[in-house]
């Protein structure tokens, strides 16, 4: 158990060599959701490389209700970067029973899933291999609080009520204890703030300004820092902004955090951070930024920006 939430915190190489020779850019998780038309449990009744799958609807989440079988045949968010041999994009759903799987319509009267390698989330022994933010980046998570706070999710994103009551109850809990880390005694813990805090981020909660900045500040544990500058997408205050410019302009941060943070301070418009923001884009890096992993990944060409790139961005933007 202890090796394989390891694997789910980086979910590097996990795909079939077969793949190997075609690679995408890879999709975050706010997108996935936001452009499919349902979200199902699912069996996997049988899966060939090529030709996709065939599955039968468990239980029907969001969306309007999916019953019975259907096929999946296709890709509704895959951007390919490379493809040699005369290899195309495969599916892969090896060793999976039963998954839940957010899917769109296609044209033929079947369905798609997002990628080869994001869009579902399997079940194992009850637990979920989950994905909130980036396939890159998942967490094993009860299959009960995957369910409650991913229909959540779609819901928002779909302008569908939500059980709120459920959602508040658990992220307070969460939030309020002390950042977690990968020891074996927190790392459950670790895995709900985890949900806690990536439900803030697509949910749009206010209210816990307090409770996310210590993970922003948690430079012992990168996934806190990633998930408490996505969680601060709600708080469009002057306190807010400069907690942000803080890890921007700290050199000793890491450089994938400070994009995150950027990109949390561009949804505010910040105008009057300009001069700031191009005097630290002077200084800011330009190495080579990313998810890291296995060059063999066929994720391995996912686009995101060096920390000058990022600032650049935003201050031509405003």
């Amino acid at each position: 158990m202890k090796k394989l939430r390891t694997i789910l915190l980086f979910a590097i190489a996990f795909f079939s060599t077969t793949t190997f020779a075609t690679t995408w850019n890879e999709p975050w998780q706010d997108k996935v959701i936001k452009e499919a038309d349902f979200f199902v449990l699912a069996k996997i009744n049988s899966f060939d490389r090529k030709e996709g799958a065939s599955i039968e609807i468990i239980k029907s989440l969001g969306g309007q209700e999916l019953t019975g079988k259907i096929k999946i045949t296709d890709f509704y968010l895959l951007e390919l970067c490379s493809s040699s041999g005369g290899h195309g994009a495969e599916f892969n759903f090896e060793d999976m029973t039963e998954c839940y799987i957010f899917i769109k319509k296609n044209d033929k009267g079947n369905y798609c899933i997002a990628t080869p390698t994001t869009g579902f989330n399997v079940v194992v022994n009850g637990n979920v291999c989950a994905t909130y933010r980036h396939s890159y980046h998942q967490a094993l998570v009860p299959a009960d609080t995957y369910e409650k706070t991913m229909t959540a999710i779609f819901n928002k994103y779909h302008n569908k009520p939500y059980d709120n009551q459920f959602i508040n109850e658990y992220v307070n809990k969460y939030l309020s204890l002390k950042p977690a880390g990968f020891k074996e005694s927190e790392i459950n813990t670790f895995f709900s703030q985890h949900v806690a805090l990536e439900c803030a981020y697509h949910l749009r909660l206010t209210g816990l300004y307090s409770k996310i900045i210590p993970f922003l500040n948690d430079t012992s544990n990168f996934h806190n820092q990633v998930s408490g500058a996505r969680a601060l997408i709600s708080y469009n205050t002057d306190e807010c902004k400069q907690e942000l410019l803080k890890v921007i302009s700290d050199t000793t941060r890491s450089n994938f955090v400070q994009v995150l943070c950027i990109w949390t301070l561009s949804e505010f418009k910040p105008r009057e951070l300009k001069d700031q923001l191009i005097k630290i884009s002077e200084t800011a890096s330009t190495e080579e930024n990313g998810f890291g992993g296995n060059i063999m990944d066929p994720r391995v060409c996912t686009d995101f920006p060096n920390v000058k790139r990022a600032i650049l961005k935003l201050t031509d933007s405003l």
